[in-house]
């Protein structure tokens, strides 16, 4: 097969297309990097007279990820496919920072495909698809950046093993239950001192260090997990997602559930000591089917024996190490024998994340018997009984009890025939939020602030201001900024749609809900998830609540009784328990 030629020859004032990324995990600076990036872009095609039109700069994007999965590089792969696109080439300022592993002989084709010529400083130009020596120049550019992102982790790791083992340092995350983060004096590195960073350390929480004692105590005396939960809801002694609920809004905090109360147990930084390594972050393929689809990360649990303690306690302790440990030989011993169980056969669960029991709140896991899924809520088998929530001990609904008339609706209510009737009803229920609002307001002001405030650093510093003192304001304010942004992407503010906006939606999602009738159980769990379906059971009524969420504006349809199942209601679908 004939590969495309690319024109290589650089024509009379050529526009680009800048693509850049910026990772913040190593606390860099987002707006530094694209300028040292954009710098090198520009001096790469200074000769031909060319000028950057357009930007595709992906900030908090791991270098790991493939241009499919970041959003600019992905904006940008499916602009090269627009025969009228606003750029003539690409240019990168730093390869390394763009192409990771083999992620450049996964990319580059499209740009020849499409005869898009990329530039890279390092080659002086354009990339010529049939030069061998441009291919291997990119391809060990490219195992440079593995490599230099594997090395970066190991250096890390290693000096956080240490400064856990020697020095005992608290190294972040939010403290334990029962204990509170305190000050220990300015960071003990010259340069981040001078920045006003502090060290800081784990103190008893007055308000809920005795409960961590209680339940230590409770279960060396014989209790259960269980009722150690029982005891203390009905105590009215606050779980730790109700203690503390900023950090716990996706939490009810209504009881004390067994894995709070196993969680506890089994930390053993109520030794005094600080401990290390508990868990580690590992890489797995997105799709074992489609590799170049890169990886995805997960937390899974170290070895006891890959544990890095400090060497003496470094905090008070709320336990002794000895009851530490008679504690982990009950856990890891109990009376009972619990035979494993077998792993079994992955199933797709259409409704995944999409059920709510209108009991307690909380999402109802999938769970496949007799060849059929099911969606069950076990909260009581979970959490301590509290006279908030009457709930049996397991609710049960059937999938396919939900879906055929869940179908029927959806195609019934986007069929072009209904397009006048559902968008008056979806612009009649949008609703905001005010508490997302005022959070949002007041982030996206202080974002303002914050790139006034480097703006002026910026200007100070070309005019010869102090590089160190200038270098300090900016990397406070730029870590400021970054917390008002976590908030703004945190909150997804919802905005009302106007009409346009909610034709072109039905428009699309019209063909989508009439080919649910042959459509896969993966293509339908897709569909429910961009078209923003959600389901509350109620188990004494026997129904269903559906509620569409497109594009995060919420619109609650309304719910039929049991029985109910003719195709012309305008409401939920009913179920059997």
């Amino acid at each position: 097969m004939n590969t495309p030629s690319l024109d290589l020859t650089p024509p009379a004032s050529l526009r680009f297309a800048f693509a850049g990324r910026v990772s913040t995990e190593d606390h860099q600076d987002p707006e530094a990097s694209r300028n040292w990036q954009i710098a090198r872009a520009k001096a790469c095609i200074a000769p031909t007279g060319g000028t950057i039109v357009a930007e595709y700069f992906d900030v908090s994007r791991t270098r790991a990820l493939p241009w499919q999965r970041r959003p600019r590089a992905a904006e940008l792969l499916r602009e090269l496919a627009n025969p009228n696109r606003g750029f003539d080439a690409v240019v990168i300022g730093e390869p390394q920072r763009v192409f990771y592993g083999n992620q450049f002989g996964n990319t580059f084709p499209l740009f020849t495909h499409y005869q898009v010529p990329l530039w890279v400083p390092e080659v002086g130009g354009a990339i010529d698809p049939h030069n061998e020596a441009h291919d291997l120049i990119m391809t060990v550019f490219g195992g440079m950046s593995k490599g230099e992102r594997n090395r970066i982790r190991l250096r890390v790791q290693a000096a956080m093993a240490a400064q856990a083992n020697v020095e005992g340092r608290y190294l972040g995350g939010r403290p334990p239950y029962g204990y509170t983060l305190v000050d220990l004096g300015p960071h003990p590195h010259p340069d981040k001192a001078a920045d006003g960073r502090r060290l800081r350390g784990l103190a008893p929480d007055p308000d809920a260090f005795w409960v961590v004692i209680r339940i230590f105590e409770m279960f060396l005396r014989g209790a259960g997990i269980y009722a150690i939960a029982e005891h203390l809801t009905a105590d009215d002694i606050p779980c730790p997602s109700a203690h503390d609920r900023a950090r716990n809004r996706h939490r009810s905090g209504l009881a004390w559930s067994k894995s709070a109360v196993r969680a506890i147990l089994k930390n053993p930084r109520y030794t005094g000591h600080q401990v290390w390594n508990r868990q580690r972050k590992v890489e797995v393929l997105l799709d074992v089917h489609d590799v170049t689809l890169g990886h995805t990360t997960k937390l899974v649990w170290n070895d006891e024996n890959d544990w890095v303690w400090s060497a003496n306690p470094v905090h008070e302790p709320l336990v002794t190490r000895e009851l530490w440990d008679q504690a982990q030989n009950l856990l890891a011993n109990p009376q009972r024998e619990v035979k494993k169980r077998t792993r079994r056969a992955k199933h797709t669960y259409v409704l995944q994340g999409r059920v709510t029991c209108s009991l307690c709140g909380r999402r109802m896991e999938g769970n496949w018997s007799n060849g059929q899924a099911y969606y069950r809520c076990r909260y009581a088998a979970e959490y301590a009984r509290t006279n908030n929530v009457n709930h049996p001990l397991q609710v049960y609904v059937r999938e396919a009890a939900v879906l055929p008339t869940l179908d029927k609706w959806l195609a019934r209510a986007f069929a072009p025939h209904r397009r006048d009737e559902t968008i008056a009803l979806m612009l009649a229920e949008q609703d905001t939020d005010p508490e997302a609002d005022a959070a949002v307001t007041a982030a996206r002001q202080k974002v303002a602030d914050a790139d006034r405030k480097l703006a002026g650093y910026k200007t100070a510093l070309d005019a010869g201001g102090d590089a160190a003192t200038i270098a300090g304001w900016t990397r406070q304010t730029t870590a400021e900024r970054a917390t008002a942004q976590a908030v703004i992407d945190a909150w997804r503010p919802r905005q009302p749609m106007d009409e346009t906006e909610l034709r072109t939606m039905l428009a699309e999602l019209g063909d989508c809900a009439n080919a649910l009738h042959d459509a896969d159980r993966d293509a339908k769990k897709d569909l429910y998830r961009r078209i923003g379906v959600t389901l509350t059971y109620a188990k004494n009524l026997h129904t269903v609540t559906v509620e569409i969420d497109p594009d995060a504006h919420d619109m609650e349809i309304s719910s039929c009784p049991r029985g109910d199942l003719n195709p012309h209601a305008l409401a939920g679908t009913s179920t059997s328990s």
